[in-house]
């Protein structure tokens, strides 16, 4: 686990800032009828526009700006000509590169009517996230970070994806430790104080399972239910997490956009 100066994490905060404007713009387009292809192109111009790099266009041969992932696909869906409709719950995972550190975090959008049961699972994967977060002091382990996600969201039904996990961040775009969505509390690796890390809850309406597109990138639901992804960029302090993340400027153009929630 790699330890940030207090001048890392103000870079770190630079690129993770970025982030969630560049969240905020394609907030600002989405709504039924436009093609993922087109928010992608968006967020490009836009974190190009500011001096940045997309973190994640040309990772891993990942070859798209950002990673939207709509309905039963849980994340890593890659941007082209599938069009948003009426009731899809889309997450939209990006990365930003500047200044040698990366950002990286993800919100899931309501487009347009969506059910009940979509909307309670959006709610509650949101809400697990923030109490996940919550654990991210000195003290504390890996495993009290999966435990409270754990928890919350199984306590409405819910499962926990388990083949993929949060991370650490800094001049890699995934560095140790492993954050994992589930665990017991008091297990895990102790969190020592300005450890960055990104938690991330993929949480499924149905089973857990899950299996990978032939494109190599996307995961979908085994049993095609949708799944909700969230994510914040954090760092462990003594009493209180600090948030690198932000969904300020996300939640600012929710208010006037009709179209998502």
């Amino acid at each position: 686990m790699i330890v940030k100066t207090l001048e890392e994490i103000e870079l770190l905060r630079q690129s993770s800032l970025l982030v969630g404007k560049t969240l905020a713009e394609v907030a600002k387009i989405m709504k039924p009828g436009i093609t993922t292809g087109a928010i992608d192109k968006l967020a490009e111009t836009f974190i190009l526009d500011h001096g940045a790099k997309p973190g994640f266009k040309g990772y891993g041969g990942f070859p798209a700006t950002l990673c939207i992932s709509v309905g039963p696909q849980v994340v890593h869906g890659i941007p082209g000509k599938r069009e948003l409709h009426d009731g899809d719950l889309v997450s939209v995972d990006c990365g930003t590169y500047m200044n040698g550190y990366y950002g990286d975090y993800a919100y899931s959008f309501a487009i347009g009517e969506c059910s009940d049961d979509v909307l309670s699972l959006q709610k509650e994967t949101k809400e697990s996230l923030y109490l996940g977060a919550e654990q991210a002091v000195v003290g504390k382990r890996i495993g009290d970070i999966g435990a409270a996600i754990q928890n919350h969201v199984e306590s409405f039904g819910y499962s926990v994806v388990r083949d993929l996990v949060g991370h650490g961040i800094g001049h890699n775009l995934h560095e140790k430790p492993e954050v994992y969505n589930y665990g017991r509390k008091g297990t895990g690796k102790k969190l020592p104080e300005n450890l960055v890390i990104c938690i991330e809850p993929m949480i499924n309406l149905g089973t857990r399972e899950v299996v990978q597109s032939r494109d190599g990138w996307t995961i979908y639901t085994k049993d095609n239910k949708p799944s909700a992804h969230f994510e914040h960029t954090v760092v462990v302090k003594q009493r209180k997490v600090e948030f690198l993340s932000t969904y300020k400027f996300i939640e600012e153009v929710l208010k006037q956009n009709i179209n998502i929630r």
